[in-house]
């Protein structure tokens, strides 16, 4: 080994917390490949091994650090295989989109080795051995939404060339029990210093989860304890006519999502005989506007707005979700109440209150999360990426469905994640989310 480390990287210790073997927290990405029937996996499994070379935390893994020495710190894996993280999986039947989501979905939801690297590329074969799609999973203390998509910058054929001027020798040396404990009596004394815009930090987290004493969520069939199993389906939007449609009504890509989730959410309600007067969702806003593969990490913050459940025009929907977004986002957190937490959530965790307290919350009935992709179309080895369909799998709680939306190339895809035991009828929600999308695109402009 050469070299000493030299910034000692540790995880953040809400990350640490959440996720265990049997409900991983993991996001990953369906990439449905236009391959040619010569497809070589061995030459892709050789190209994702020149390619994670740029992206450093894919050659590193966690390491649990002597009592008193801080948090587990991110150290080069000096064992590190590419072809360790790299297999094929065959496509049930009939092969269509659908079927390659189900695989996907298994992928992401098998935990990955935490004595490795924390992430995983599945190529999604055909019944004559072609491949269909390609599946990238990281684990949540690797990355969020944001950081996956750095992620992936690095591993298409657009990726940009790596510069010998930054390449640094691998591995590199672990830091000592010395480094580790100086280390950690650094960010003590920093954490000191920073006492007074931490209370500050705390007071704006809270604001943006509600406040102390938030509204409950209305009671229906949305809030059931979930099983282990997850269920994912995609709907298609035109990203243009979305955008027009919410510029129009002066709102967001966003709000107008919200606006369609909302509506699918009071169609799929109706169809069990309930109805609720509003909505509680948790929209997951990133803290950052961008990263970069030697940036990643999970930053991500919760807002939670109360959305009105009532029926009307689609314009007029989205004009009141698009005011009420712009008024919550002046209380918006830098900071995640579970970061700012850190220690005290750990413990919690460990003793599973974490676990007991979202089978049973009433804060909140849905979560959405919504990312900006590349607006090009993008390839690997050679093969368009005809789509991305984003997959995340979490403790669910007592949430039966979730929605995680990306653009790529002029479409909006949005995964519908949910429970199957307790959403059965899942495709009557995602038929009236795609008429809800449909309609908000039609409006005139």
């Amino acid at each position: 080994m050469t070299g000493p480390q030299r910034v000692i990287e540790r995880a953040g210790s809400a990350d640490l917390a959440m996720g265990s073997r049997s409900a991983p927290q993991q996001i990953g990405a369906l990439l449905t490949l236009e391959a040619a029937p010569g497809f070589d996996g061995t030459a892709a499994t050789r190209l994702l091994a020149e390619r994670v070379r740029a992206v450093p935390r894919l050659r590193q893994r966690l390491v649990r650090v002597p009592p008193g020495c801080g948090r587990p710190v991110w150290a080069d894996d000096p064992a590190f295989d590419a072809g360790r993280h790299v297999r094929c999986a065959p496509c049930p039947e009939p092969g269509d989109e659908q079927a390659l989501l189900d695989a996907a979905t298994a992928v992401v939801n098998e935990p990955l080795p935490r004595s490795r690297p924390l992430w995983a590329v599945v190529f999604v074969t055909g019944p004559a051995g072609d491949v269909l799609g390609m599946v990238v999973v990281l684990d949540h203390v690797v990355a969020d939404g944001i950081g996956g998509l750095a992620v992936l910058a690095g591993l298409v054929d657009q990726a940009a060339p790596a510069s010998s001027a930054r390449e640094v020798p691998f591995p590199r040396r672990p830091p000592s029990t010395r480094e580790l404990a100086a280390d950690a009596l650094r960010e003590r004394l920093r954490a000191l210093r920073r006492v007074p815009a931490f209370w500050r930090a705390v007071r704006v987290a809270v604001t943006a989860s509600g406040g102390l004493r938030p509204a409950p969520a209305e009671r229906c069939s949305l809030l059931r304890p979930v099983g282990p199993r997850c269920r994912v389906e995609a709907v298609h939007a035109d990203l243009a006519g979305l955008r027009a449609a919410a510029h129009r009504c002066g709102g967001t890509v966003n709000d107008a999502l919200l606006t369609a989730i909302t509506g699918a959410l009071r169609t799929l309600l109706a169809h069990r005989g309930e109805s609720v007067d509003v909505f509680s969702v948790a929209v997951m806003v990133a803290a950052r506007r961008t990263a970069g593969a030697d940036r990643l990490g999970n930053e991500v913050v919760p807002l939670i707005v109360a959305l009105p459940g009532a029926d009307g025009p689609p314009s007029r929907r989205l004009e009141r979700v698009a005011a009420i977004l712009r008024a919550r986002k002046a209380t918006q957190a830098e900071i995640p109440l579970t970061a700012l937490s850190g220690p005290l959530f750990r413990v919690a965790a460990r003793l599973g209150l974490y676990r007991r307290y979202m089978r049973r919350q009433r804060r909140l009935h849905t979560l959405v999360s919504n990312m900006r992709g590349p607006d090009r179309p993008l390839s690997f080895a050679g093969a368009p990426i005809r789509a991305v369909v984003p997959i995340a799998v979490a403790e669910g709680g007592n949430i039966t469905v979730s929605f995680e939306a990306l653009s790529y190339a002029g479409t909006l895809t949005v995964a519908v994640l949910a429970d199957p035991g307790n959403v059965p009828d899942l495709p009557v929600l995602t038929a009236a989310l795609r008429a809800e999308l449909h309609a908000l695109t039609a409006l005139p402009v």
